[in-house]
């Protein structure tokens, strides 16, 4: 990844701008927070070509093999309650999807609520983690893996998982993507901001939604039950109908939402 180009491409005026660049870490998240613990302000962007130690959505690994996707991690100081962090999440999936189609010319879908999927098969995950300190946000840090040039998955992941290379036979412009990502980002990220709501951008998130109008099972803990997924609310929930006839919203920090027959 090559640092210089992202900046000379770069048309943000906030993320990225500050912008450091790992051929390996542990992690782009453990970094940045070491950077924000430093007193990094926002904006600072880490990236990596690999991560040995590298996480997704309730500890989960994340494979990560050099010079072949994105492992990418930013640095928020919003002024908000800690209750509208969880929401960042899912704008970080649009503007993922938004960058995803206009430099790749792929159709792209979200899984709710933090992976993005072609054909049925993940290739982007997101995770978000936050710092309080008595009761105000320190500082919010979003991670982004994309599978870009990944040729091949080990077994027990090639039918949940592909690249973009995969799908389409075509080399991923890896730091044009970052850029795409970063400047999506930013644009939703300053009007969530003074919304502090998802409204704004929920039918575009809905129109991507690939558990829209499918039969879901839910998981929490002791307790399993099925519906269909409607949507999301303003505050990023998923909608989903009972098989009673009732609604409920389901909080992606309490629960999983799966496919009955598969991963979506």
């Amino acid at each position: 990844m090559k640092r210089g180009l992202i900046s000379l491409l770069l048309c943000s005026d906030r993320f990225g701008r500050e912008l450091v660049v790992y051929e390996e870490t542990d992690s782009t998240n453990m970094r940045v927070k070491e950077a924000a613990r430093s007193g990094a302000g926002e904006g600072l962007v880490v990236l990596a070509e690999q991560q040995t130690a590298g996480r997704g959505r309730r500890g989960r690994s994340w494979l990560s093999l050099p010079g072949e996707n994105i492992y990418m991690t930013v640095l928020l100081r919003p002024d908000f309650l800690p209750d509208r962090a969880p929401m960042l999440t899912l704008l970080m999936a649009c503007a993922v999807t938004r960058a995803v189609r206009r430099v790749c010319h792929v159709e792209v879908g979200i899984k709710w609520p933090n992976d993005l999927v072609i054909g049925g098969r993940k290739i982007c995950g997101i995770l978000t983690e936050m710092s309080v300190v008595q009761g105000a946000v320190d500082y919010v840090l979003i991670g982004v893996g994309i599978n870009c040039n990944q040729r091949e998955f080990p077994e027990e992941l090639a039918e949940k998982a592909t690249s973009i290379w995969l799908e389409t036979g075509q080399a991923v412009p890896r730091e044009t993507l970052v850029c795409r990502v970063l400047e999506e980002f930013e644009q939703l990220y300053i009007q969530f901001c003074k919304e502090q709501s998802l409204a704004f951008i929920k039918d575009e998130y809905e129109a991507a939604l690939v558990n829209r109008g499918e039969t879901v099972c839910v998981l929490e803990p002791g307790h399993e039950w099925k519906g269909t997924a409607l949507g999301i609310s303003k505050t990023g929930a998923l909608i989903i109908k009972t098989d009673g006839g009732d609604l409920r919203e389901v909080d992606s920090g309490e629960v999983s939402v799966r496919g009955v027959y598969g991963y979506i």
